[in-house]
């Protein structure tokens, strides 16, 4: 995975990714993922490039388990989510969904650096500041959920949990 870093920093929260007055939308995904990060950085669903990163500090996705979040940070092309923290629900959401999550130290990537994750190495390449990271790698039973696609497709694909 390459691509561009969109910096954000502590507890950006699931009403900060998908603000609270559109939660009439979540049965309408394609229009609710226009409004991905709004308050955050105002019209962000038109910035964003198919293959870019979201890069956040400590907590990203605190508040309320809607699961919609996750779903609209992939719908908009975004291919992992780094931070040096997670908020439990929306960690596993991210997993159920397809949705990379990373944990590392972000203070490392600044916005618009170009990154290359390298999932088996536990890697992060910055290409920007020709330096690179690590981070943890993933648990096996994590990495086949998001070689299916998220745990949906996982299910769907083999009509019960194989994950071992």
């Amino acid at each position: 995975m390459r691509g561009k870093v969109w910096k954000f920093g502590d507890a950006i929260s699931t009403d900060h990714i998908i603000p609270g007055r559109y939660f009439y939308l979540r049965s309408n995904l394609p229009e609710l993922s226009k409004h991905i990060l709004e308050y955050e950085r105002p019209g962000f669903s038109e910035m964003v490039s198919p293959g870019d990163f979201i890069v956040a500090g400590h907590n990203l996705g605190l508040g309320s388990s809607r699961e919609h979040a996750a779903i609209v940070i992939k719908m908009n092309g975004i291919q992992a989510v780094l931070a040096k923290s997670f908020a439990r629900i929306f960690y596993r959401n991210c997993f159920n969904n397809g949705l990379p999550a990373i944990i590392c130290d972000t203070d490392q990537l600044n916005e618009g650096d170009q990154i290359e994750i390298l999932f088996d190495e536990g890697k992060i390449v910055n290409d920007t500041q020709n330096r690179t990271l690590s981070f943890p790698a993933f648990p096996p039973v994590m990495k086949k959920i998001l070689n299916e696609g998220g745990l949906v497709e996982h299910v769907k694909k083999y009509k019960d949990l194989k994950l071992v």
